[in-house]
């Protein structure tokens, strides 16, 4: 009774405080670095934040510093009371910001109008409201004041330059109930921040007084749901320098001497390539060995230096070129002796002055050929170095170099670095994602991924920069993605731009440059954008993503596009079943016309094509509520959703998709891009936890994919990543370890189980999921993210109809940053009973079903 009376008086002073609020407030905008916060006012006078919260950051061009918020933001409350703001986003671009809200709290997708004034920027620009229509004045650098208006705050006038004026106060009328209820969220959303940050690092402390710490689990083996069998898969994109210099088994860098400053500050065509004593070399670019190709390399020796030792011209591979005794490598280049002559051109490989493998190639006369040769080696050598000597003074133009080691994966020519490769199919990945996120989106519309130039001839190709600051040569393209899906058993899933570049881009433009332009918009026919020699167009795009789905399910005998996939080495259809369309990507106005007009259609040619929508780059805020309104409307069967948090974010959103819906007609998740942000020991048991989760509601979240994969040593842009590897070693992160175990221990139906830990505050790091498998096998992983041992009951029933038992652990401290791989023992089914669950360890134990085959 005491306590009631005490909540009940707590009650009473909070409802007096707020019955001693007035009815309204002023409210006035403000600019906090680059995000917009509110402030309130009795008076105008005395302001006070309305909670010290980013209500939203200006999402304008590429990350970092760009940015921006250039001005002040300008806010204007309408009369039915939804909010509106606009500010500069640079001091370089004829566009500003728009958005709204209903509640403060959450602002819609940011747009960027374009306004065709012949000044160089827009400065500070002031929202008003005149009648109905909404209005936009603002000033240049040039000091000319210009408006624009609209009646939708959606399409907006050019602009008409108009006497200067004097602006309108930044202040709004609002009630206070508005401010109060944003000031309650601002702190709720601050609680949840620090809730959610930081991980295990303060265990000892928290679990100090835990001892004999014990859990029941209890499972009906015929208490089950149908879940999806293809839920774990994998991600590949080219960043990281996970293709070239990665995956891709090519070991020379910058082979045809197309590296370009734009790919990288300070690169260019002689990048990773260097002459020896008494070389000539020079760059050019009249008659390639094709168009697509232009750039070349003529060199020629001094008459003096024909005799010499270390002459020639070098290549330096990708961190020198790891070499191994006996082992063959494939070379191949295109010759062309340009002053009438064949001539001998000798190749070495060389590790200092010591050469490692010699042969002799012919360049013929006067025009481009390719040359073969297979490189035996003679010893083994992380640092070896190509080099091609002409044999005479004459002129020899080169281009197409290429040292491929004859072991690759599934002994593919133009194939896959066989350990990496490797260690991706043992993640038993059901499908590969490719060829990137961002990378396939492109920083700047002319460098959106085109599957088309990643297809036929290597030299033939159209090479690109990366958004990730380098060179794709397109070696991998899409005929060896889906090679790979063939060979390790997974689903094709492509994945390309929605027409639209990456919201961050920066080259060409700043962020998404308005689109690719519709047909209707041009003027003369004429677009500002080309690929292949003709314009660029969304019709012609949409095109683009019809033919992929034709080249690769098309029937050779009766299809131009399927008949290249042959002539590539595929005769039959590699079975195309989901396209991905879009990336993260900002939910403009720009971006949401291109997108639901693609995946009509596309569905609308293709129904037998599942599309796989996107909800942007988050968990929650306004790109993720309105890819998920537009998936609904759409009827999307699937979205890809993306996030990368903290540890203690999984260990608090660990019902993140019990509430989502399960409707018949509901849309379902795949979880393209995830990952707990760090590769210690705590974070894969934070994933293995959010694993365990995932499978509870694999009726609704169908697949998933940890991001990035692979990074090269020394080479990255992000982290973490769930593979690094150099030319010598692949290293397999904590994080791996789980993914691997996961993926070879996948399930079709998810089996309800109840777990108790003698301990409430220890329940949330004490997590279990079972699956059965779809040859029977019953799975169960079990993971303890605690500092102390657990002792388990399990309780399944009769389990006469297994006959053994296997169980495969990892154990570590919380914070290591390597483990080792997963001890293996196998147990009778009675030992299953009774276990013993160490500190921070993940446990999948695997019943054998009698009859069944074992895995």
């Amino acid at each position: 009774m005491k306590k009631l009376l005490t909540v009940l008086a707590l009650s009473a002073i909070v409802l007096s405080a707020e019955a001693n609020r007035p009815d309204s407030v002023y409210v006035k905008s403000y600019r906090a670095g680059n995000c917009l916060r509110m402030s309130y006012s009795i008076d105008c006078k005395t302001w006070t934040p309305a909670g010290n919260h980013n209500l939203l950051m200006s999402d304008f061009g590429s990350w970092g510093s760009e940015k921006k918020m250039q001005s002040e933001p300008s806010v204007l409350r309408d009369t039915d009371g939804q909010w509106y703001a606009v500010w500069a986003v640079n001091d370089r671009v004829h566009q500003f910001a728009t958005t709204h809200t209903r509640d403060l709290a959450c602002w819609a997708p940011q747009n960027y109008p374009y306004m065709t004034t012949t000044d160089e920027n827009v400065i500070n620009p002031i929202l008003t409201k005149r009648g109905n229509i909404f209005v936009v004045t603002y000033s240049t650098s040039k000091g000319n004041t210009y408006e624009t208006t609209s009646s939708d705050f959606s399409h907006w006038s050019a602009a008409v330059k108009v006497q200067k004026g004097n602006p309108s106060s930044n202040i709004n009328r609002a009630p206070w109930s508005e401010i109060s209820s944003l000031i309650t969220k601002a702190e709720a959303a601050a609680y949840r921040a620090s809730r959610d940050n930081g991980g295990m690092e303060n265990d000892a402390n928290i679990f100090a007084n835990v001892k004999d710490l014990k859990a029941t689990l209890k499972a009906d083996l015929n208490n089950s749901k149908a879940i999806s069998p293809n839920l774990f898969g994998i991600f590949f994109e080219d960043i990281n320098y996970a293709a070239d210099g990665g995956l891709y088994a090519e070991m020379l860098q910058n082979r045809d001497f197309e590296y370009k400053s734009t790919d990288h500050e300070g690169w260019d065509a002689k990048t990773a390539w260097k002459a020896g004593n008494g070389l000539n070399w020079e760059i050019a670019t009249e008659n390639p060995i094709h168009k697509n190709n232009p750039s070349y390399c003529i060199i020629s020796l001094n008459e003096s230096a024909l005799t010499q030792e270390g002459v020639g011209l070098f290549n330096e591979g990708w961190d020198g070129i790891s070499i191994k005794k006996g082992d063959k490598y494939d070379f191949s280049i295109f010759l062309n002796a340009l002053d009438g002559k064949a001539m001998k051109v000798k190749v070495q490989l060389k590790d200092g002055d010591n050469v490692i493998a010699e042969k002799m190639l012919t360049a013929p006369a006067g025009s481009w050929k390719q040359q073969k040769t297979v490189l035996v080696a003679n010893a083994t050598t992380q640092h070896a170095t190509l080099c091609i000597t002409p044999m005479a003074s004459d002129r020899l133009a080169l281009d197409f170099a290429s040292l491929f080691p004859q072991k690759t994966f599934k002994n593919r020519k133009n194939g896959m670095r066989a350990d990496l490769a490797q260690t991706l199919a043992d993640l038993h990945p059901r499908f590969v994602r490719f060829p990137g996120g961002c990378a396939s989106h492109g920083n700047g519309i002319d460098n959106i991924y085109h599957w088309q130039s990643s297809i036929g001839k290597l030299w033939e190709r159209q090479s690109d920069r990366n958004i990730w600051n380098y060179h794709q040569s397109r070696g991998i393209g899409f005929y060896e993605y889906f090679q790979f899906c063939e060979d390790i058993g997974a689903q094709p899933l492509p994945v390309l731009s929605a027409g639209v570049p990456c919201q961050n881009s920066w080259i060409g433009g700043d962020g998404q440059e308005g689109g690719i332009p519709w047909e209707k918009d041009l003027k003369d026919g004429k677009s500002p954008y080309t690929y292949n020699g003709k314009p660029l167009t969304m019709e012609s795009y949409l095109q683009e993503l019809l033919d992929l789905i034709e080249w690769a399910n098309g029937d050779a005998k009766t299809s131009k596009l399927a008949k290249m996939r042959a002539e590539a080495g595929h005769p039959k259809p590699f079975g195309l079943k989901m396209l991905g369309i879009g990336n993260e990507d900002l939910f403009s106005d720009i971006f949401i016309e291109r997108y639901t007009w693609l995946i009509n259609k596309v569905r609308e040619a293709h129904p037998e094509i599942r599309v796989v929508g996107t909800v942007g780059p988050f968990w929650e805020g306004s790109d993720y509520e309105t890819g998920w309104d537009i998936a609904r409307q759409q009827k999307l069967s699937i979205v890809d959703e993306h996030y990368y948090n903290p540890v203690n974010w999984y260990l608090t959103h660990q019902d993140f998709y019990d509430k989502y819906a399960r409707e018949d007609a509901s849309t379902h998740v795949y979880l393209g891009e995830w990952a707990s942000k760090g590769n210690r020991w705590e974070n894969a048991l934070a994933e293995a936890i959010h694993i365990t989760n995932v499978e509870r509601n694999a009726d609704i979240v169908e697949m998933s994919s940890y991001a990035p994969l692979l990074a090269r040593d020394g080479h990255f842009q992000w982290h973490p990543d769930l593979i690094f590897f150099n030319n010598e070693q692949v290293k397999l992160t904590p994080n791996y370890y789980v993914q691997m175990l996961s993926g070879q221990n996948n399930g079709s139906e998810y089996i309800f189980s109840d777990m108790n830990v003698s301990d409430l505050s220890c329940s949330q790091r004490v997590k279990t999921s079972i699956v059965r498998a779809e040859n029977g096998d019953i799975i169960i992983k079990l993971v303890n993210a605690l500092p102390v041992e657990t002792a388990l009951n399990m309780d399944l029933g009769d389990l006469s109809a297994f006959a053994t038992a296997t169980m495969k652990q990892i154990t570590d401290k919380w914070d290591a940053d390597w483990v080792k791989p997963a001890t293996e023992s196998k147990l009778a089914v009675s030992d299953i009973a009774n276990l013993k669950l160490p500190a921070y360890s993940f446990s999948v134990i695997r019943l054998n079903k009698a009859t069944g085959k074992k895995k």
